[in-house]
């Protein structure tokens, strides 16, 4: 007979075996607001122009040197319940304004971190967050970036049009003032939808059966030529007799594998990609004004050229020494592409540097001061939250941050709101953000701080942890990944 444990009285026993379960503010609330702490310092010292990179290897074994918070919070998986808020918060920043990840991280964690002084000297977590409070049409996919490696990043150029890393199929490799016919099919003869047995008795009829396949083929690539189509763009392989005959019109023809391409190509150029190998309508032609086989480095690129610059896309192409700078370089660009996205959105700017933030914790502070009972003990610390922006900047740049936010408070006294720090100093000092032409977006600061602060709002309302029993099943193989590799050393 079993012998039958009964579990402990509680919530406990409401579980199945193997679940967790904590509770109250010293398993649950600083636990919490620890693990959220630990992941703002990780990314915090990233932060600023003077951030260290971090170097990520991700799950794939691929490697990332980046001081991008974005790209190291998704290479890293987070795993725990609470700092997955804080990384969902960073997440929706990039959605809504692509950059400031860091930011609503760095200031997540001060806010954590300040309310948890709060509550160990006696506030309750109710007390603790009582403060804790479209024009434009830019698409940020019309700026491709494409990346070949060679040079250095000086070399790197901007293009009205398309560039793809591809040579041409055929013996034609440039054409001016093209009409471009793209196609989402192969370029090939039309294979019949019922399967067929063709009994061929004599050499003769052989022949005329090839031949019949060959007629037909120059019938439609001649048909295409005569539309007035000069580029053919194709979604599919291309056969051997199709391109013979492309060659025999003088039809430059290029084939693109990712359809994703194919219809930013069809944006472009204002073409309608075809399903089916038919002669295209004026309506559905594209036109560039230079389509053309050129060399980047050693590597061949199909190059599709509009000579306007109101052209609907654009393509950077950025050269660099490895493909880890690159990607960094790749970074940048998607950062100003979207600051840009959200100017069209919101014109408005608030000086760097700091300024911003040591101006909004001054103002807060007095009207934390101004407060009855002990909400003014939250205000002041949600004032005393935004000095971790300027502090992280003055450490990154290795001044001593203490000095520099006492400099920036005086400044600030004094009625000069635009101060900030100025981090090419060897010494802690300040300088006019204005002047220097250091600015922030209102747009990318307000929602930092709104989603960081429903972050830390989120995080101290949990007051209890319950994580039920994982999955079972086998787990991966762990140790040796070579499996073919003779296991006799």
């Amino acid at each position: 007979m079993a012998l039958h444990v009964p579990k402990a009285p509680g919530f406990a026993q409401m579980l199945k075996d193997g679940a967790k379960h904590f509770s109250g503010l010293e398993e649950a609330v600083y636990r919490n607001i620890q693990a959220c702490k630990e992941l703002a310092q990780t990314t915090r010292t990233a932060y600023g122009p003077n951030g260290m990179n971090k170097m990520v290897i991700n799950h794939l074994e691929k490697l990332f040197v980046t001081n991008d918070a974005a790209t190291i919070l998704r290479e890293l998986e987070v795993q725990h319940p609470a700092a997955k808020m804080i990384v969902m918060a960073s997440h929706m920043q990039e959605q809504e304004v692509g950059d400031g990840t860091n930011f609503v991280l760095v200031f997540a964690g001060a806010l954590l971190e300040l309310a948890e002084e709060l509550l160990r000297i006696g506030l309750s977590v109710s007390e603790a967050i009582s403060i804790f409070p479209d024009s434009g049409h830019f698409n940020v996919d019309n700026i491709r970036v494409c990346k070949i490696l060679g040079s250095g990043i000086h070399s790197s150029s901007v293009l009205h049009g398309m560039v793809f890393k591809k040579e041409t199929e055929g013996d034609v490799t440039s054409v001016k003032d093209a009409k471009i016919a793209v196609y989402s099919c192969p370029f090939d003869g039309m294979i019949t939808e019922t399967k067929g047995t063709v009994l061929i008795k004599t050499a003769e009829e052989l022949m005329n059966f090839s031949k019949g396949e060959e007629n037909l083929m120059d019938a439609q690539v001649k048909a295409i030529a005569d539309s007035g189509a000069n580029v053919i763009v194709t979604g599919g392989k291309v056969a051997d007799m199709a391109l013979h005959y492309a060659n025999k019109y003088s039809i430059m023809l290029v084939r693109l594998n990712s359809k994703w391409d194919l219809r930013r190509l069809c944006k472009t150029v204002g073409a309608t990609a075809l399903p089916r190998l038919t002669p295209p309508v004026l309506e559905e032609m594209g036109h560039c004004d230079n389509v053309y086989l050129s060399e980047v480095g050693d590597t061949q690129v199909v190059v599709f050229k509009h000579e306007k610059e109101d052209g609907a896309i654009s393509t950077i192409v950025l050269r660099g020494s490895t493909d880890n700078l690159m990607d960094d370089i790749e970074r940048a660009v998607d950062d100003g592409v979207n600051t840009f996205k959200v100017l069209t959105r919101d014109k408005r700017l608030v000086p760097g540097g700091g300024a911003t933030e040591i101006e909004l914790a001054k103002q807060i502070t007095s009207y934390g001061e101004t407060c009855p009972g002990l909400e003014q003990y939250a205000i002041k610390k949600f004032a005393e939250a935004f000095e971790a922006i300027p502090r992280a900047l003055a450490e990154n740049s290795g001044v001593k941050a203490n000095e520099v936010i006492s400099k920036l408070y005086a400044v600030h006294q004094e009625g000069n709101k635009n101060v900030g720090l100025d981090i090419e100093a060897e010494v802690p000092a300040v300088k006019d953000m204005l002047e220097a032409g250091i600015l922030d977006t209102y747009l990318g600061k307000s929602w930092a701080i709104k989603l960081a602060t429903n972050a830390a709002v989120t995080v101290l309302r949990v007051d209890q942890i319950i994580m039920a029993k994982p999955a079972g099943g086998p787990k991966p193989p762990s140790g040796k990944k070579d499996w073919d590799d003779d296991q006799n050393d």
